[in-house]
């Protein structure tokens, strides 16, 4: 639809008069009827009664969506001035960081508080991936650079391995594996827990991490796609979910147990970038990630 003719539109309804109308819209009043006019004729409807003047039933119902369009407009023509402000200052466009979960534990605030420190002026946003977005959040430019796990299986995607980590399962206090918290239980233990389960768009290598590689057959009856969600349905005894073994330090929710899984490989986190971007501020950020996950991974992927 055409903003001028919907302004034209609302303005008469509210002024009630379209002399008014187009006073207020510093228009004559031949263009504003004629604005009405063209959206009647481009609805196929009348919209405004002319004597005297008010909306018609489908006039009054297209007032919402005519105060939603034009505040949407100026939302993005205000966003825009901003934008515009902001790279004549020197802003420029941000550095957008995807973090899945917990990311890399320790080693993500680490990369972005040195990110930070390396470059001032240019500014860092913060955005949470759900399970869903291994992939999707960078393929369609919502991030620049990405801590997931595990690695993506996808050529548009380059990743660095950043911490090794034991597998853990997270499960209610009430679980009969709940007990081996200590030492350990197998994958054969854990078949039979009723995991969590995930909307068909999420990507296959993540759905192979979760279940270990469809080693744990069962499925519960909810569906997760943020940490906040699993532990949600652990501590209400639905449903068992898997991680890292810094997902204990970072979700230690009350009713949740983390028992270590003895003979799953370990797995990897990653920081994921587009194959070929050319920013320099990407570039930037995987170098100084990199160069951490060389001090800090073998701590994390050890710690207690």
């Amino acid at each position: 639809m055409d903003l001028r003719l919907l302004s034209s539109f609302l303005a008469v309804v509210e002024e009630g008069h379209f002399g008014r109308a187009a006073a207020r819209l510093f228009l004559s009043p031949p263009a504003v009827t004629q604005h009405v006019q063209r959206l009647e004729s481009e609805l196929g409807t009348r919209l405004v009664h002319r004597n005297p003047v008010s909306p018609t039933p489908a006039g009054a119902r297209l007032v919402g969506h005519t105060r939603t369009l034009l505040a949407a407009a100026n939302a993005a023509m205000d966003d825009m001035v901003e934008a515009v402000r902001e790279e004549k200052a020197g802003g420029g466009r941000p550095l957008r960081v995807g973090i899945m979960g917990h990311g890399s534990a320790e080693l993500t605030p680490a990369s972005i508080s040195a990110y930070r420190r390396a470059r001032p002026d240019v500014r860092v946003e913060l955005r949470q991936l759900n399970f869903t977005e291994h992939v999707s959040a960078l393929v369609e430019d919502r991030v620049d650079v990405a801590f997931v796990r595990p690695g993506p299986d996808d050529e548009r995607i380059a990743a660095d391995v950043l911490t090794t980590e034991q597998r853990i399962v997270a499960v209610p206090e009430s679980s009969p594996i709940a007990d081996a918290r200590g030492h350990g239980v197998t994958v054969a233990d854990i078949a039979e827990l009723p995991f969590f389960r995930l909307p068909r768009h999420t990507p296959r290598p993540f759905t192979d991490y979760l279940y270990f590689n469809q080693e744990a057959r069962r499925r519960g009856t909810d569906y997760a796609v943020t940490p906040q969600e699993v532990l949600t349905g652990v501590v209400n005894g639905r449903v068992a979910g898997s991680g890292l073994k810094s997902f204990a330090r970072y979700y230690a929710w009350p009713g949740a147990v983390f028992v270590p899984v003895l003979d799953a490989p370990w797995q990897s986190s990653y920081l994921a970038v587009r194959a070929r971007d050319g920013n320099p501020e990407v570039h930037v950020f995987r170098a100084l990630t990199i160069a951490l996950a060389r001090e800090l991974g073998p701590r994390i992927s050890h710690a207690g």
